[in-house]
């Protein structure tokens, strides 16, 4: 009686596990869910679940091992800028497929499709506004559309925004993150690295300063261009910063590459980043770098808004 009674205790027993592993999925399924409705988040590095509100309060950095979160064009705006201080520029430019291109869609079907995804025209927000009070040119990139890679409208947003920080006499700060050059627009999308880069040189000529903000990733094209351009180079903790990728190297040079090859700590030992500063740190970090190196004008021809480059409704 008693090894009938142990049996059918030992049988629930293994029934109740083989429950278990059968649930497992929909239990996956369900946690990924809530996940997914925002109310926690679930490291990428260490697998900690943070409450949602907890980690946007420290700016998307884990609380508990410091990994950098991604985010996007308008939280880093959020992050940076002063309230009600944003003025976006050249909102209408739009980008167009004049080489036709097609791999397994056309380019243009991309650009749509990304745009209704997303709700950006393209990879770059860019506008005037103030850190901790002083007036600032700031380019934010946006690795969600097409792996934030810089074609026309990327460069010609970010060339019209240097040269009216140079018209104005603020200094410029990019927020950096791409996949390089977008091959679905070729040579047009090569120069806008020259174009960029051009502008820039005629903003340092006019002795004002310049800070690239290098954040996971920077890589291709743009490392070759105006990421690499500053006056100071600032980067995110363990952010990816290169040109080629780490696969292509090592099968070109057939050799191991270290583990923390082409990391913001690397590229800071070998004097190719100034300074490695966590998110958290990163606004009042610019705006004393800003308040060091240019003061606020104070010549009565500078006011803050003036611009006739700007529309009425910006132009306040």
């Amino acid at each position: 009686m008693a090894n009938n009674e142990e049996s059918r205790g030992l049988k629930s027993l293994l029934d109740w596990f083989a429950n278990r592993r059968k649930s497992g999925t929909i239990s996956h399924e369900r946690q990924e869910r809530e996940i997914a409705d925002g109310l926690w988040h679930k490291c990428a590095k260490c697998g900690v679940l943070t409450y949602t509100k907890d980690l946007k309060a420290n700016q998307m950095v884990c609380i508990e091992c410091g990994h950098h979160n991604r985010v996007d064009s308008d939280e880093r705006i959020r992050q940076l800028i002063d309230r009600d201080t944003w003025r976006p520029m050249d909102e209408h430019l739009r980008p167009t497929d004049p080489l036709q291109f097609r791999d397994r869609k056309p380019y243009s079907d991309r650009l749509r499709e990304m745009q209704e995804k997303i709700g950006l025209i393209d990879a770059v927000k860019t506008g005037l506004g103030q850190i901790n009070g002083l007036p600032v040119a700031l380019g934010v990139m946006d690795f969600r559309f097409m792996g934030g890679s810089m074609g026309s409208v990327v460069g010609e947003k970010l060339t019209r925004m240097i040269e009216q920080a140079t018209q104005r006499r603020y200094p410029v700060v990019i927020i950096c993150t791409s996949g390089g050059a977008r091959m679905q627009e070729g040579m047009l999308s090569l120069m806008q690295m020259a174009k960029i880069s051009a502008a820039l040189q005629r903003h340092r000529d006019a002795k004002l300063l310049y800070i690239p903000v290098l954040t996971h990733p920077t890589t291709g094209g743009v490392t070759a261009s105006f990421a690499m351009l500053g006056d100071i180079i600032l980067a995110e903790p363990k952010a990816t910063i290169g040109f080629a990728g780490r696969r292509v190297i090592e099968q070109t040079i057939r050799e191991k590459l270290p583990e923390d090859f082409q990391t913001a700590e690397d590229l800071l030992k070998h004097g190719f980043v100034d300074d490695i500063v966590p998110r958290t740190q990163l606004k009042n970090t610019l705006a004393q770098l800003i308040g060091l190196h240019q003061p606020v004008p104070t010549a009565p021809h500078m006011v803050l808004w003036e611009s006739r480059s700007l529309s009425s409704s910006a132009a306040e």
